[in-house]
């Protein structure tokens, strides 16, 4: 199959599209979810998803566009894949790439926070986030990501630093990558109510979203009230890590869970990681479940990084699970359930381009999101969507913007087995210049 172009004009039409019917409703898909569908743009906009015309031919692999009696140019794709562009909910682009400088020692959860630690406390000048947080957005809109959400470390005086850096990057990649923001501490520090009010007054005034590391700590339930409250007041949804270990007795997740049931709460609550959970006994995992699904919380997880970190053994011995909570229990219980990118080259994952392509490709082999593959493709497009209230990202509808990708890809085992490193990323019916930033650019920051 030859390289396609997208037309330049403003109407056009891609014909023999293969879209996901979980990502592109009332079509009547085949086994794999899939529908053959004539992709209709016009100024920007999906104009219509209807039924393929016609069949796929031989003569079609070449992909060039013609020009019908109507004048919009129409290209057949043969059946390649086409899926909205991406949401990834669940980033640090405060953290991103400074593993040049300062790597994880022993690749464990401790060594990543006190190696981060202590490069944010030396390093992280407004310049120096803005300039990392730069180069992992152009990374992320090359590969297709239309929004994001990064944890901001908000611990003083970082939230000084931070958010007006965060702030000024949102104004800069508006229209590009829709940007969101969470506060990041343990959860300790809000026994500091003077603190927390600084906090939230920070966090409240650029729009974000107010979160916490939980920890197992005695007066969790009361912390976690102190969170809700001030949320309630101040009409924030929340954003948490959770029980990111495998320690057996780590349950804040449905001490969340509960602290939502009690409150009322009625914004978007996001829990991330909740690695523990799957190695907890049968009936404190329902009992768990029930109460997530009742609370009506959402929950992500970062299969790349928690792969990396979980279970990572110091005696020369092999790790003995992957990491991941319980995804599909989750989605069986009506949870829903979501897969991010987590941490890029920094010390809590060494590894990582800001690809959400790649983050479902492992995620469909460290969680088995196949066999079928159901609507698993929502978990990087109309999930994540939801939670973090975008009503125009995640699925390819007609009326929507024309964000998508186009993939060489025409099966799930086409699509997952190769980087798809030529990929089309259309905007606004537009296809951009895929320019993937250098790591060289940022060697005088690594000194």
């Amino acid at each position: 199959m030859r390289p396609v172009k997208i037309p330049s004009s403003e109407n056009f039409t891609l014909a023999n599209a293969r879209v996901h019917g979980s990502l592109t409703p009332g079509l009547e898909a085949d086994a794999d979810g899939f529908a053959l569908v004539d992709l209709s743009v016009a100024g920007g906009r999906i104009a219509s998803i209807t039924p393929a015309a016609s069949g796929i031919h031989a003569a079609a692999a070449a992909a060039r566009p013609t020009t019908p009696a109507s004048g919009e140019p129409t290209l057949d794709l043969a059946g390649r894949i086409v899926l909205p562009c991406f949401v990834d909910c669940h980033t640090h682009l405060d953290k991103g790439h400074i593993w040049p400088r300062k790597p994880n020692p022993d690749g464990t959860f401790m060594g990543a926070l006190i190696s981060s630690g202590e490069d944010r406390v030396a390093r992280w000048s407004a310049n120096d986030v803005e300039r990392r947080m730069d180069f992992a957005l152009r990374s992320a809109y090359a590969h297709g990501t239309k929004a994001i959400r990064t944890h901001l470390d908000s611990i003083p005086p970082q939230d000084t630093i931070s958010w007006p850096v965060f702030e000024a990057m949102r104004e800069r990649w508006r229209g590009r990558v829709e940007m969101q923001a969470v506060c990041l501490f343990g959860i300790e520090l809000v026994r500091d109510k003077a603190w927390l009010d600084t906090v939230v007054r920070r966090v409240a005034k650029a729009g974000g979203v107010l979160g916490a590391v939980s920890y197992m700590v005695p007066d969790l339930e009361e912390l976690l009230d102190r969170l809700f409250r001030a949320a309630v007041e101040n009409g924030l949804d929340l954003d948490f890590h959770a029980d990111e270990t495998g320690d057996l007795s780590a349950v804040s997740l449905k001490k969340i869970a509960e602290a939502a049931l009690w409150s009322g709460f009625e914004g978007n609550v996001l829990v991330g990681h909740c690695c523990a959970l799957s190695r907890q006994p049968d009936m404190e995992v329902l009992e768990t479940l029930d109460k997530v699904a009742r609370a009506g919380l959402g929950v992500v997880s970062l299969p790349m990084c928690n792969l990396y970190l979980q279970d990572r053994r110091q005696d020369g011995t092999t790790p003995r699970w992957r990491g991941v909570t319980l995804l599909h229990e989750m989605k069986a219980r009506g949870i829903p359930v979501a897969v991010a990118s987590d941490n890029t080259r920094d010390p809590f994952y060494a590894y990582g381009d800001l690809d959400m392509l790649e983050v479902y490709r492992m995620a469909t082999r460290i969680l088995h999101l196949d066999h079928p593959v159901d609507d698993w493709p929502r978990a990087v497009g109309a999930t994540p969507a939801g939670i973090m209230r975008l009503a125009n990202a995640g699925t390819l509808q007609a009326g929507g913007q024309a964000d998508f990708i186009v993939f060489r890809g025409r099966s799930w085992t086409e699509l997952l087995s190769r980087p798809e490193s030529d990929r089309i990323v259309v905007r606004d019916g537009r296809a951009i210049e895929r320019a993937i930033p250098d790591y060289a650019e940022l060697d005088d920051l690594m000194v």
